[in-house]
């Protein structure tokens, strides 16, 4: 079958998320006055990094609101009561550090000028529209795409097939002519690949555990493996990337 359309994960896909987040909090602790609470700013970051997992995990699962989620990892993280007025403000101040930090994967530009003309593109996210709007915008991408998913919106979130099943919907395009390239092995490869999906995991070098066996996508290292793969579709018997 051929696949007609790319949909894109974008935080550690398209937009370098783990750089900007370490580079951002580190220049925004540093302004707070918070680095001389840790032994090194690594120890920080760590702490951070682990309550923003587990944060999100909550609002993947429904328990808590985007909004929320991003409250709670600040309260968790200073360890103290604060309004919501007062997450907020500390979170827009974390904000503007972290934005400018951001910057595109070099290899996304050549993979998306590659396919502009063979392949319709939409972005599926776990974040939420306003956020990834602004970003995509900011960047210079969004009038590359036709649609953009997010699941606050959506009320539903990777891996769960819903998910994916819904951006096929917004292109009018049945899952098997649709590619899916996100960076998370099980809830982005995993979850596609479930739902029907051509599943491409672009392994950047991440903390992702690398057991192949347990993931059922075509595995690529770079962007510029992509247009190759989704024009030959090796689903149906050819030899898949994974190495």
């Amino acid at each position: 079958m051929t696949i007609r359309a790319v949909v894109w994960d974008v935080d550690d896909t398209l937009f370098d998320y783990t750089t900007a987040d370490r580079e951002g909090m580190r220049a925004h602790l540093a302004a707070e006055g918070l680095l001389a609470g840790y032994a090194t700013p690594e120890q920080a970051l760590g702490r951070w990094r682990e309550i923003t997992d587990r944060q999100w995990a909550r609002f993947s699962a429904g328990e808590v609101s985007f909004d929320g989620q991003r409250r709670d990892r600040v309260r968790v993280f200073l360890d103290r009561e604060l309004s919501d007025a007062e997450a907020d403000a500390w979170f827009r101040r974390y904000i503007g550090h972290y934005e400018a930090a951001w910057a595109l994967f070099p290899d996304v530009l050549p993979a998306l000028d590659a396919l502009a003309a063979s392949h319709r593109h939409a972005v599926l996210s776990n974040s939420s529209l306003t956020v990834q709007e602004h970003k995509l915008r900011t960047l210079g991408l969004l009038d590359r795409f036709e649609s953009v998913l997010c699941a606050a919106e959506l009320g539903v979130s990777k891996p769960d097939p819903g998910a994916f099943l819904a951006a096929c919907e917004a292109l009018g395009l049945p899952p098997g002519q649709v590619a899916y390239v996100g960076d998370h092995p099980e809830i982005d490869g995993r979850g596609a690949a479930e739902a029907g999906l051509l599943s491409v995991w672009i392994d950047r070098g991440g903390v992702y555990p690398r057991d192949v066996d347990a993931v059922s996508a075509h595995r690529i290292s770079t962007l510029a493996e992509l247009p190759a793969l989704v024009r030959s579709d090796t689903r149906f018997g050819a030899p898949s990337t994974f190495g």
